[in-house]
């Protein structure tokens, strides 16, 4: 069954977040872009709590990227059709599957979100305010697409209080996605729920006509890198003022 995202991901997360009991508090709000053609939405993650508290938090239909495995698990699936995620594909499909996907959708003026640290600070949970290096394909998707006025939105995700259970073995997850590395690991999976967090909204990056062409010229590297560096920054900011 499909689901149009743009009707369901609003009330689906708010559902969502209402039954767990999550307290969520939003700041700098007036950081989020209005005038925007499109947005790509960045964001720390540590729990599959992280999509539908972006979708509260932004108040629009944000649709996020997701591992998977998520994609092809019983009631996971229908969680995520209804949230409006994109689950990726295997390997070898997977950039030019989503570039391509998540690219119409910044074309139809859709917000996309992406998570650069991947999924790995869910399998190997990391502390609140801990933050990994940022892949670069967020990056390369802003500079690529061909809309204008758009922004890129780091978000960070700061945990005031949380509760972490085991409960699987992390190898049970080869059952629906074999190719992934992570999930040879021994240990179990744990699961992270937020009792309280806040969201804290940076400061856009205007993708500009200057961007693209250094992205497609000789500076390429150069300016993925600027992108790449200034969204970890930034959300590695926020997450240290929240805790001072």
């Amino acid at each position: 069954m499909s689901y149009d995202a743009t009707k369901t991901s609003l009330p689906v997360s708010q559902s969502l977040l209402g039954a767990m009991g999550m307290r969520m508090f939003v700041y700098h709000e007036d950081r989020i872009p209005q005038e925007a053609g499109a947005v790509v939405v960045v964001s720390n993650h540590r729990s599959f709590m992280d999509a539908p508290i972006l979708i509260q938090a932004l108040r629009r239909p944000v649709r996020v990227a997701c591992h998977r495995y998520m994609g092809q698990t019983p009631i996971l699936k229908e969680a995520i059709d209804l949230l409006g995620c994109i689950p990726l594909d295997e390997p070898k499909k997977r950039g030019r599957q989503f570039f391509e996907r998540a690219t119409r959708l910044l074309q139809s003026r859709q917000w996309v979100g992406i998570f650069p640290e991947g999924a790995s600070p869910m399998i190997q949970l990391t502390r609140p305010r801990e933050i990994r290096k940022f892949q670069r394909g967020f990056a390369h998707l802003a500079l690529r697409a061909s809309v204008p006025d758009l922004a890129v939105l780091p978000v960070a995700i700061a945990s005031e209080a949380e509760n972490i259970a085991l409960t699987f073995p992390v190898r049970l997850l080869r059952l629906f996605d074999s190719s992934e590395p992570l999930f040879n690991d021994t240990g179990w999976h744990p699961v992270l729920v937020y009792r309280h967090a806040n969201v804290l909204i940076g400061r856009p990056y205007w993708i500009t006509a200057r961007h693209r062409q250094q992205y497609q010229g000789g500076s390429a590297k150069q300016v993925v890198t600027e992108l790449t560096d200034y969204c970890r920054q930034e959300i590695a900011q926020l997450l240290q003022t929240e805790s001072s």
